[in-house]
């Protein structure tokens, strides 16, 4: 019956991360015990204020009717007091739009940006949805990485370089999902130098991991005079607050595209559910040491998980500054074999491990690089240590197949 389905929904590829996640609660149903280092997930639990804020939301009666398209007026109000605050954007609420989710945001921006063959400049390595909703809204990405030795950062040169007349924005993630790659401001103040002279490329500056960071601190690149105006930051509640499935995102835009985007937004979904709204609203009064509590958790794991990496034989992996992955390159192995399966690329890789092992990584190759794999370490010590114990008992077993 797929002759029913759309060419679209046929050519889009299936999100790598959620495709692995999915095989590992399959194999984790048969009774396999899988160490999961998949998901972009904290293991952490909503901070309770957070948790209570919904509660009353509830008990109040008042938040069970539609709630504006573009979100409560009031959580607005917030975000764009936080921009103020800790981003220097300076910004109105009506130039925020709140979604289901930072993906959502991005989605919405796609929509209203893109024509048939408008051209996005996309960061690599980059998460996974970029690329397929990129397409899916008629336009076409074009990839610019860096070397393993400048974190995968593209230069200003690079950059310059593949801006063309159909280009309409350029895109990146900082702190980075996968490489945990963090913009410093010398390497933003380069992005506006160019762009200044490019006054037709807005910049999309997904900065969802915000608080997930091991530096002195973060620039966005919205604070910077000479392009704040056309600059979109998408962020959310998900990652710093641990609240995944609570699905709360926003974009910052300048106002003819914030309303652009609320627009689509009151087509496709609405509104964001209103009691998650409440409760986002409640995060901006989370203690500040609960998200330092966090992210100290991270470092640590980090640590932990490099710790192993670095004395796995023929792996490398740069130290990220920011996020909660490696993605540490594991091409060495490309041409080597077990005796049973020979490893041809990243996914093959991954399928062994899985296999192997009974560990659950994610192939590069989704995230724009096939000689790495993306490891999360947002969750226990406990099955950090397992699980790279176990990968490095199944490295000992694989071979150069020329030796055979």
């Amino acid at each position: 019956m797929h002759h029913f389905l759309s060419s679209r929904i046929r050519a889009m590829a299936e999100s790598a991360t959620l495709a692995m996640h999915s095989l590992t609660q399959s194999l984790q149903a048969q009774g396999h015990h899988i160490c999961d280092l998949t998901l972009g997930e904290p293991n952490f639990i909503t901070p309770y204020s957070i948790q209570e804020a919904a509660k009353q939301a509830i008990d109040t009666g008042k938040y069970f009717s539609y709630p504006p398209v573009a979100g409560y007026k009031d959580l607005r109000e917030a975000i764009a007091k936080k921009l103020k605050h800790e981003n220097k954007i300076v910004c109105e609420p009506n130039q925020i739009i709140v979604s289901t989710g930072a993906k959502q945001s991005l989605s919405n921006l796609f929509f209203c940006l893109l024509d048939p063959g408008d051209e996005i400049i996309v960061f690599t390595p980059y998460w996974v949805s970029y690329a397929s909703n990129i397409e899916l809204a008629g336009g076409k990405c074009v990839f610019i990485k860096g070397s393993k030795e400048r974190h995968y950062e593209p230069t200003s040169e690079q950059l310059e370089q593949a801006i063309t007349p159909k280009t309409k924005a350029i895109i990146y993630s900082s702190p980075s999902n996968p490489s945990g790659l963090v913009l410093s401001k010398e390497s933003l103040l380069g992005i506006a130098e160019v762009l200044e002279r490019h006054p037709h490329v807005l910049v999309i500056a997904d900065e969802i991991y915000e608080y997930i960071h091991f530096t002195e601190g973060l620039t966005s690149i919205g604070s910077i005079d000479k392009i704040k105006d056309r600059v979109v930051t998408v962020n959310g509640f998900s990652k710093g607050y641990a609240m995944t499935g609570w699905r709360v995102g926003y974009l910052a835009a300048p106002l003819w595209l914030a309303k652009a985007c609320e627009k689509i937004q009151g087509q496709l979904t609405s509104a964001t559910c209103s009691i998650a709204q409440r409760a986002a609203l409640a995060a901006f009064d989370v203690e500040p040491k609960i998200i330092q509590e966090m992210r100290d958790t991270y470092r640590r794991r980090r640590d932990l998980a490099i710790k192993y990496i670095q004395h796995m034989p023929g792996i490398t992996c740069n130290i990220p500054l920011g996020a909660f992955y490696l993605f540490p390159d594991i091409s060495h192995y490309f041409g080597h074999t077990d005796g049973k399966v020979v490893i041809k690329n990243a996914d093959d890789f991954c399928m062994y491990l899985l296999q192997e092992a009974k560990v659950s990584t994610v192939s590069g190759t989704g995230f724009g690089n096939p000689h790495c794999i993306r490891i999360s370490y947002a969750t226990s010590d406990e099955v950090i240590r397992e699980g790279m114990e176990r990968i490095q008992k199944a490295l000992q077993k694989l071979y150069p197949t020329t030796s055979a």
